[in-house]
């Protein structure tokens, strides 16, 4: 398992589209994928965990990936948010 906490920079936080743009990056991986913010864990593929966590722009989530291509994952996901999710 490895895991990496990262900053959220979009100005409106993960909001529908961004969140759908996290969740279909994720389901590229077969690990399971997960992040925590709050005390709170979501699952990174699944829109509807990821819009209910609410995360806002500033906030540090910490991604955790868990299985055969679990670091790959995790690269391409923090990239993802570095790269600002599409917008």
């Amino acid at each position: 398992m490895v895991s990496q906490k990262v900053v959220i920079k979009n100005p409106t936080g993960l909001h529908l589209r961004p969140a759908g743009i996290l969740c279909k990056e994720a389901m590229r991986f077969k690990s399971v994928i997960t992040f925590s913010f709050r005390g709170n864990t979501a699952n990174a593929k699944s829109v509807l965990s990821v819009l209910g966590a609410c995360v806002k722009c500033g906030d540090e989530i910490e991604f955790s990936c868990d299985g055969e291509d679990e670091a790959e994952a995790l690269e391409a996901l923090v990239a993802a948010i570095d790269n600002g999710l599409g917008e």
